[in-house]
């Protein structure tokens, strides 16, 4: 079957609807162009919005249509692959559907072509870090482990690095999930690392977007395993519905799978207890980080990686790029670049992972979330509020005024002059924290790009 799945996009047309700066949709155009297929790209941002990604597939026989979606490109199409930014209710995807025009995603594609079994993971934060972390202790048992997804790195492109062995981690978000629904498709080793809520822009409720990262495991068999947070409510629950074996991990009690009791980290499986490290010997802040370090070991664990494996890679792991990553420290000033913070969640968790007085650079684009709770965070911890003109701004900067309404140091259109104002309060021993809260788009491509601009200008006060 895989096989002919290739054979069939040989001289087809095929339309990649939404290109994107986030890598979404380079990684599939490359892959189907190399599959023979006639391609088409369409996406509604401008050349010049999307400058980065049309140079990174110059030279290629891709034909592009951008600014706008035409309908006879939906409808004269054999084969629709859409990008997970793209919702799936798009009336131009029912054009498609009318017309009787199948619609895959990058994901659902990867699924039926891999070779290996799978490990995904999602979760509203620290998917990133856990994926990671997953991915440095397979390697060291076995080097050629593949770590891609919404990591911007394109699993389809990693194909001929794959054989029925290699492990396989993927970092899956929400959108991405949608991708298996249609084909009943699941990793082998499935894990949640939390929820909490977000893109509430795209999904009606938290009710709806807890369904879709159910996606994960629900198509799951009875040989299949389902690491869990035992830790969160909503996570906890789905326990219930999962078909084949839960592992668990959890910073506050003993469970079957990874646990802290006192400051080590423990693996605990099938009636045999394991140290694997102690909290002393990560090198990651926070208490969101320790969590991380405990879901990475349950998966890992699952998977069957030595004790010995997890510890070497839980001391070795320096964490990631733009997720509380230290920049530079000036004049006894840290400037840390949180970037990745796009829900008031994954700001609460930087503030609680710090020590000290932050002067904290907030605000961006709304996704419909709700800000009082990071309001009096911010409140309690933050020594000066810089904010970020968006669509959130004025909710954020509520929030926080209703508890404490002398924290605002200046609103700002421009990245350069909140880091400049913040440079000016801060003093020696604070820390420059820019960790949104909030989505990017308005003021930037994305969140990366906003983090490049914060280290280039942080970069240029050295």
């Amino acid at each position: 079957m895989k096989n002919d799945l290739v054979a069939n996009w040989r001289g087809k047309r095929v339309l990649v609807m939404g290109l994107g700066v986030h890598g979404g949709g380079l990684g599939v155009t490359r892959f189907l162009v190399g599959q023979g297929a006639t391609v088409t790209v369409t996406d509604l941002q401008s050349a010049a919005q999307l400058r980065p990604s049309l140079e990174a597939l110059a030279g290629l026989p891709v034909r592009y249509v951008l600014g706008e979606h035409r309908a006879e490109d939906f409808h004269h199409a054999d084969l629709i692959v859409r990008n997970p930014g793209v919702p799936a209710d798009s009336p131009y995807l029912a054009l498609a559907r009318e017309h009787g025009v199948p619609i895959e995603m990058e994901m659902g594609l990867f699924f039926r072509l891999c070779p290996a079994p799978i490990i995904g993971i999602t979760g509203t934060k620290g998917k990133t870090t856990t994926t990671l972390l997953v991915g440095a202790m397979l390697r060291q048992v076995e080097p050629g482990t593949v770590i891609a997804g919404n990591l911007r790195i394109s699993a389809l492109e990693l194909l001929p690095q794959i054989g029925p062995t290699t492990p396989v981690v993927l970092e899956l978000s929400s959108w991405q999930l949608e991708g298996l629904e249609a084909h009943r498709l699941n990793p082998h080793i499935a894990a949640v690392t939390n929820v909490s809520p977000d893109h509430l822009n795209r999904y009606r409720d938290l009710d709806e977007y807890a369904a879709a990262k159910k996606l994960i495991f629900r198509f799951q068999s009875p040989g299949d395993f389902l690491v869990l947070n035992a830790d969160d409510p909503i996570v906890q629950g789905f326990a219930a519905e999962a078909p084949g074996r839960v592992a668990w991990f959890s910073r506050q009690k003993p469970v079957a799978g990874a646990y802290l009791r006192g400051d080590a980290l423990l693996w605990q499986w099938d009636g045999r207890l394991h140290a694997v490290a102690g909290r002393d010997e990560l090198r990651l802040p926070g208490v969101h980080n320790l969590e991380n370090a405990l879901a990475a070991m349950a998966i890992a664990g699952v998977w069957g990686a030595p004790p010995e494996a997890m510890g070497e890679a839980l001391r070795g792991f320096r964490g990631v790029e733009h997720r509380l990553e230290l920049v530079a420290e000036i004049n006894g000033v840290r400037y840390v670049n949180d970037t990745t913070s796009t829900a008031p969640a994954a700001a609460l968790a930087a503030l609680d992972a710090l020590d000290g007085p932050i002067v904290l650079i907030a605000g961006g684009a709304d996704k419909k979330l709700d800000f009082s709770e990071l309001g009096a965070a911010v409140a309690r911890r933050v020594k000066a509020l810089l904010l970020l003109e968006g669509t959130a701004t004025d909710k954020l900067a509520a929030a926080v005024s209703a508890v404490k309404d002398d924290l605002i140091a200046g609103r700002f259109l421009d990245l350069r002059a909140a880091v400049q104002a913040a440079q000016d309060v801060a003093r020696p021993g604070d820390t420059v924290l820019l960790s949104p809260g909030c989505a990017s788009f308005g003021m930037f491509a994305n969140e990366f790009e906003r983090g490049e601009q914060f280290k280039a200008i942080v970069g240029e006060r050295r």
